[in-house]
C-alpha cells in the first residue's frame, strides 16, 4: 500500500549516548487516512465513468456509483476487499470468449505498475454463464513526490450498449442475403464480408479479408469510376452504378454497387452493397435473342404478316409478303391504321375486327375481305395475336389469301346447284351427301343404338348410371384404356363430346340402362 512518508525526530527519554544525533525513523501515514482520498472521492465521485482506487498493497480503497453499478452492486464489500476477493468474485474475458489468466486481470496489470488503454472485457458474476457487461478499462497510476505508486487508479467505461449494437450488426450483416463488403478507409483493406458476396463472387473469404480495395477492386470497371474513387477518397455516399466484377475464376459478372460511409468500432469505413444484375442481362440477352429470331422469321414468312400497338392499332412494321398481299410498301403503311388505310372492304368489317381487339386482343381465323391499293377485292383469313417486342405489348396480324380457295368453292356449289337441277336418276343417298357439300353447316352425325356394338351398348349403359371409366372398368373386368376407348368410339357414333351428352341422347331414345344385362369380360 503507497504511503504518505513523513520524518519525526525520536529522542530516547533519557537522550542518547554521547549526545549522538537523533535517529531519524520514516513514519508510513496510509492514503486512507489523509485528506487527499476524500478530495479525490469528491472529485470522481459524480463521474459518469467508474473508477476503483487500489493501494499498491493490493486494498481496494474505494469505487464510485458508476463502478459499482457496473458490477451490479451496492456496496465495497460487495465488490471486494482485495484485488485477489475481486478476481474470485468477477469472472472476466475478451471478447473472442477466452478466459482472461489471474495475472491478466487490469487489477493485476494495474497493480504491477502497467499502464494501458482501452482494454475491452466482458464482465459477470462468477456462476454466470453469461456475460453481463462489457467494460472498457484503463489505468493510471498516482505517484508521490518520490515517484513511487501512492495510489492505483482503474477506469471504467459500460460499453455494453455500443457491443450489442455492434453485435446486432454484424448477425444483420451475415445473415443479409445482399451482398456485401466493408473496406476500413483508414487504409482501404477490407474488414467484413458476407455470405452473399462469397455466393455471388466464388471469392473464399480469406481471399478478402484483409485484402486491400486494389487487390479485390469492386469499382475497377464501374460505369462512373471517377466519380466513386472521388466519393471514396472523400468518404460520402457512393451513388447506385453499374459495374463488372472480377471473379477469381477470371470471368466477370455485372452489379450494381453502391457505397455507404459507416462507423465500425469506432473507426471510419465504407460499406459496398451489391445487387446481381448477371440474372438480368442472361434474361435481356435470351430476349433479344428471340426477338432476333422473330425478326428474322417475320420478315421470311411466306405469309403476310404485320405488327401493330396494342393500344391504338397503328402498324409498326410489315414483311414482304403483306406488300404483295396488298400492294402497299412498307413506308406506305407503317404508321398508319389499318381501317385508316381503308384496307377493309365495308366498315362494319373494320368494327367487328376492332371490337374483337378490344375485348380479347386475340382471335383466330376471321373470315373478311378486304381492299388492295389497285382496288381489286380479296378473301383472306385474319388472325391476331398478343406479342412482347422491346418491352411492349404489340399485336402480330396475320392475313392468309383464300380467294382462290373461295372462288373453287363458288364453282364447285354453281356445278352442284346446276346438277341437282334435275335430280330424278340419283339415290337419296347421293342427293343427302350433295346436300351437306352444298351446305356451309355441316351436319351431326346421326346414329341409332342399333349402330353400336354390345359392348358400347353395355358401357353407355353405365354410363347411363352415372359410373365414371374407373368404375365401368371394374363392373366390365376391363382396364381403363378399354374403357376410354370405347367411350370415345360411342361418342365418334352418336356425335357428342361429353357424358351428359351421351346421356341426354340416350334418354331421347328412351334408352336408360337400367334394362341392359352387364356381362364381364
Amino acid at each position: 500500500m503507497g504511503s504518505v512518508s513523513t520524518e519525526l525526530t525520536a529522542r530516547d527519554a533519557v537522550g542518547t549516548p554521547g549526545g549522538a544525533t537523533p535517529a531519524v525513523i520514516p513514519i508510513q501515514k496510509s492514503l486512507r487516512d489523509s485528506a487527499d482520498l476524500r478530495h479525490l472521492q469528491q472529485i470522481i465521485a459524480g463521474l459518469s465513468e467508474g473508477v476503483i482506487l487500489i493501494d499498491p498493497d493490493q486494498t481496494l480503497l474505494w469505487a464510485n456509483e458508476a463502478a459499482l453499478r457496473m458490477h451490479g452492486v451496492e456496496h465495497l464489500d460487495a465488490l471486494g476487499d482485495t484485488v485477489a476477493t475481486y478476481r474470485e468474485r468477477f469472472q472476466l474475458r475478451y471478447r473472442n470468449n477466452h478466459p482472461l489468466s489471474p495475472d491478466s486481470y487490469p487489477v493485476e496489470r494495474v497493480i504491477v505498475g502497467e499502464a494501458f488503454s482501452e482494454v475491452v472485457v466482458e464482465v459477470a458474476p462468477v456462476g454466470c454463464a453469461e456475460p453481463q457487461w462489457v467494460h472498457q478499462v484503463r489505468s493510471l497510476v498516482l505517484v508521490d513526490a518520490a515517484g513511487d505508486p501512492e495510489c492505483l487508479v482503474l477506469v471504467l467505461q459500460d460499453v455494453s450498449l455500443r457491443f450489442e449494437a455492434e453485435e446486432r450488426f454484424e448477425q444483420s450483416f451475415n445473415a443479409n442475403p445482399a451482398p456485401a463488403v466493408i473496406c476500413r478507409l483508414s487504409d482501404l483493406r477490407y474488414v467484413k464480408v458476407n455470405q452473399g458476396f462469397l455466393d455471388m463472387t466464388g471469392y473464399e473469404k480469406d481471399q478478402v479479408l484483409g485484402k486491400s480495395a486494389y487487390d479485390v477492386d469492386v469499382l475497377e470497371k464501374a460505369d462512373r469510376k471517377d466519380l466513386a474513387k472521388e466519393r471514396l477518397v472523400e468518404r460520402r455516399t457512393i451513388p447506385q452504378m453499374e459495374a463488372e466484377l472480377s471473379l477469381p475464376d477470371g470471368g466477370a459478372k455485372l452489379v450494381i454497387v453502391a457505397g455507404q460511409p459507416i462507423d465500425l468500432g469506432e473507426e471510419p469505413c465504407m460499406l459496398f452493397t451489391f445487387a446481381d444484375l448477371e440474372p438480368r442481362r442472361k434474361a435481356e440477352t435470351s430476349l433479344r435473342q428471340s426477338e432476333e429470331r422473330f425478326t428474322k422469321t417475320f420478315r421470311r414468312a411466306p405469309v403476310a404478316m404485320a405488327v401493330g400497338e396494342a393500344d391504338g392499332h397503328v402498324l409498326c412494321d410489315t414483311n414482304a409478303a403483306f406488300t404483295r398481299l396488298t400492294g402497299y410498301a412498307a413506308d406506305e403503311i407503317i404508321g398508319r391504321k389499318l381501317g385508316d388505310v381503308a384496307l377493309w372492304e365495308t366498315a362494319e368489317a373494320r368494327r367487328e375486327i376492332e371490337a374483337r381487339l378490344e375485348t380479347g386482343g386475340a382471335f383466330e381465323n376471321f373470315e373478311t375481305r378486304i381492299v388492295g391499293k389497285d382496288g381489286g377485292i380479296l378473301d383472306v383469313v385474319i388472325s391476331t395475336e398478343t406479342i412482347h417486342l422491346a418491352n411492349a405489348e404489340c399485336i402480330l396480324w396475320v392475313l392468309q389469301d383464300i380467294t382462290a380457295r373461295k372462288h373453287s368453292e363458288i364453282e364447285l356449289v354453281e356445278a352442284i346447284e346446276a346438277v341437282m337441277k334435275d335430280t330424278t336418276w340419283f339415290s337419296r343417298s347421293i342427293m343427302e351427301k350433295l346436300a351437306n357439300v352444298r351446305s356451309p353447316q355441316r351436319q351431326q352425325p346421326s346414329a341409332d343404338l342399333q349402330d353400336l356394338t354390345r359392348r358400347e351398348r353395355e358401357v353407355l349403359a353405365l354410363i347411363c348410371r352415372g359410373l365414371d371409366d374407373k368404375l365401368i372398368a371394374r363392373e366390365l373386368d376391363v382396364s381403363g384404356n378399354t374403357v376410354r376407348n370405347h367411350v370415345a368410339r360411342i361418342y365418334g357414333k352418336i356425335g357428342v363430346n361429353r357424358r351428359n351428352a351421351a346421356v341426354a341422347w340416350s334418354r331421347e331414345r328412351g334408352f336408360d340402362g337400367d334394362s341392359v344385362a352387364i356381362r364381364s369380360a
